[in-house]
């Protein structure tokens, strides 16, 4: 069956699974099955910076590349939302920060997780593998 998105009068197969519509300039894309999505899942960026600053205190540089590396890049945090995130995150108290100057001599903001943001990832882990585990009861249901 396909129909037709008449905002842009674009054919449209509604047979395939339609994983993800990316705008390209004003046009929308579809992206195959085959095509890697790395964006954060909606909801978690602040778990994630979270959990990686547990690890050690870093700079916002250090915090997107170690969450590319901890999941071997199928998650690639944009330094847009980084940014509004840690200064959402330290306005909550959950980080704090001190600038730095670094080996080569350039300053830079280094954040570190404080109690209450031990206290929150805790509560945000719990929360993930509550609703992760019921996700996966529902995919490995059977008629």
């Amino acid at each position: 069956m396909a129909g037709v998105d008449t905002e842009f009068a674009i054919p449209i197969n509604l047979d395939v699974h339609l994983l993800t519509i990316i705008m390209s300039g004003r046009y929308p894309v579809i992206a195959s099955m085959n095509s890697t999505n790395t964006d954060v899942i909606q909801g978690t960026l602040d778990m994630l910076i979270l959990k990686t600053l547990s690890l050690e205190p870093m700079h916002g540089f250090g915090i997107v590349r170690r969450i590319e590396q901890i999941t071997q890049n199928v998650f690639k945090v944009n330094a847009g939302s980084l940014l509004t995130a840690l200064q959402r995150l330290e306005r909550y108290g959950w980080l704090a920060a001190d600038w730095v100057v670094t080996q080569n001599s350039r300053r830079a903001k280094v954040y570190r997780l404080t109690q209450m943001g031990r206290k929150q990832l805790q509560n945000e882990t719990a929360d993930w593998q509550r609703r992760s585990a019921a996700i996966s009861r529902l995919l490995k249901a059977q008629a």
